[in-house]
């Protein structure tokens, strides 16, 4: 199958989501661990070719790998774009659970999390223009891989970590679905 002829090349994607990590992210501070490793430029970002979910999961797979066989210090956390394929919402929300199938079956639980993104993001009991779901909207799908040791160091450096979903949403409902479309055009015009 060849490329969507609507799909930005892989540099156009990696800038439109390192944008997004650094402005929407960081910059809102919606996850106070990122500004860490991406300033040591320990983000791998991955832009996945794969046009079908089964592609995508083996290459899901050779990340996961490939993060666990590599020293933290280099590469502490991954991000797979896959931006053809899995673009609705419900379809990437159910290949979720194989994916997490997937990383326990190669050992990696424990080891590794997966955490998820999505231009349609919808988080359970929410309406869809809820501006508490742009918390975990990426410019394209996006699979991140993080790795266990990390965060729990994280975690433990920040005493409050289970309020910063709360402090997310306050700082989603102050910003507005005003101020998330200008944040979203500034990404987007990213090259």
């Amino acid at each position: 199958m060849s490329p969507n002829v609507n799909t930005p090349d892989s540099a156009t994607v990696v800038a439109h989501t390192r944008a997004w990590l650094e402005h929407a992210v960081i910059g809102l501070n919606l996850c106070p661990f990122a500004k860490a490793v991406q300033a040591k430029g320990q983000v791998r970002y991955v832009v996945s070719e794969a046009t079908d979910p089964e592609a995508l999961l083996a290459q899901l797979l050779d990340e996961m790998q490939r993060l666990v066989d590599t020293d933290p210090a280099e590469v502490d956390t991954t991000l797979v774009i896959h931006p053809q394929v899995l673009n609705d919402f419900y379809d990437f929300n159910d290949f979720l659970g194989l994916a997490e199938d997937a990383l326990a079956d190669a050992g990696h639980e424990g080891v590794l999390q997966l955490a998820s993104f999505h231009p349609e993001f919808q988080f359970a009991g929410t309406d869809t223009d809820d501006i508490g779901n742009a918390t975990n909207r990426a410019p394209y799908p996006t699979l991140h891989l993080l790795r266990e040791a990390s965060v729990d160091r994280a975690v433990a450096a920040f005493p409050e970590a289970d309020a910063i979903y709360e402090a997310n949403i306050k700082t989603m409902e102050r910003l507005g679905p005003e101020g998330w479309a200008a944040l979203q055009a500034r990404i987007k015009a990213s090259r």
